[in-house]
């Protein structure tokens, strides 16, 4: 950058257009960085006040990016959103408005979870942006179960969130969840007190959501199916047969368990032989909740809102996601980092 910004070494006029000196160099920048980090707090104050408001849903989601280098303490080995494995990352979190505007950035070390990074979120806009009543959006890795008890510790803090799939099985276990709900409508509100109390729960069915599990699950299941097969004629082939209880187990879940859908198969293995076949019952289970979503909600403080105003609101948060793309990839390209101070990262996600 110092180089496309000093006159002699420039192919566009931004340097001049912004009347620089003629040479810029990597200190110029940093000492620009290091200004504007020291006024994140005042800047994201004035933000705030803009685009925040009691009551209001906030948006909330965290993301990361990779790194290049081992010398900053905040680069660690992680989850990676950005499908690089094994590479140190760094995260971080990003507040939006309910219309997706970015009002507040927090670097965490690449290894922070999801789930952890809240309570630091509440207190920026408690005590730092002054809100009294806040309605928090967050996905379902982001307010889990526990963190969602964590925060009814918190007066005036609301949420919205969705189930994980082991708690729709739960609900559909005992009845809460029943297909007959959407046989006039696509969302219907329902009450479990015992397991979610005061909280609300709307489930919502998507028909093209559905429609497209039930492809892949059938495709994942034939697949795995396909492999199992090739095992079992290995075994039986007269010339050199596959042997060995172990040595069979051990190939049926390198090369069928890649698939995760053998929890549908009861499989007979011996020293000589493998013998499969589909859990008929278990398949027609997991596959009634193809396209089931379920977005949960505190009751105190969306007293106000209907169902639909629940749903959408959760939807909302691809707004952040928006946010995400324009900072990784479309505009900003914040990845990937070569900065070695952690001053100079956190300044770098914050520009």
């Amino acid at each position: 950058l110092s180089r496309q910004l000093s006159r002699s070494s420039a192919t566009h006029t931004l340097a001049e257009e912004l009347a620089l000196d003629e040479t810029i160099d990597e200190q110029d920048l940093y000492r620009a960085m290091n200004w504007l980090l020291q006024r994140q707090g005042k800047i994201e104050q004035r933000l705030a006040k803009a685009h925040l408001k009691d009551a209001e849903p906030i948006l909330y989601d965290l993301s990361s990016t990779y790194y290049e280098g081992s010398t900053c303490v905040l680069a660690r080995r992680g989850y990676s959103r950005d499908g690089r494995k094994g590479a140190r990352q760094i995260n971080f979190g990003l507040l939006c408005s309910s219309r997706g505007c970015p009002v507040g950035v927090e670097v965490f070390p690449g290894n922070t979870a999801d789930p952890s990074t809240v309570q630091t979120q509440l207190e920026k806009l408690r005590e730092r942006f002054g809100l009294k009543k806040i309605l928090l959006v967050g996905d379902r890795g982001m307010l889990t179960s526990a963190r969602i008890e964590a925060l009814k510790d918190y007066d005036g803090v609301s949420w919205i969130s969705a189930l994980q799939h082991t708690k729709i099985q739960k609900l559909a276990d005992c009845g809460a969840v029943q297909m007959e709900l959407f046989d006039r409508c696509d969302l219907a509100e329902i009450e479990c007190e015992e397991m979610f109390p005061d909280e609300r729960l709307v489930v919502c069915l998507n028909p093209t959501l559905r429609a497209e599990r039930t492809r892949k699950g059938n495709e994942l299941l034939e697949q795995t199916e396909k492999r199992l097969n090739a095992i079992a004629q290995a075994c039986a082939r007269s010339k050199n047969p596959y042997q060995g209880k172990d040595r069979i187990a051990r190939r049926v879940e390198r090369e069928a368990g890649t698939y995760k859908m053998l929890k549908h198969f009861k499989l007979t293995v011996t020293e000589t032989s493998l013998g499969f076949e589909r859990k008929e019952a278990s398949i027609r289970e997991e596959s009634a909740l193809d396209g089931i979503y379920i977005v949960r909600a505190k009751r105190k403080g969306t007293e106000e809102m209907d169902a639909a105003d629940v749903v959408r609101t959760y939807k909302s948060l691809s707004g952040a996601e928006a946010a995400f793309s324009s900072m990784k990839t479309e505009t900003l390209h914040v990845r990937a980092i070569f900065h070695r101070r952690e001053d100079m990262v956190r300044a770098h996600i914050f520009v």
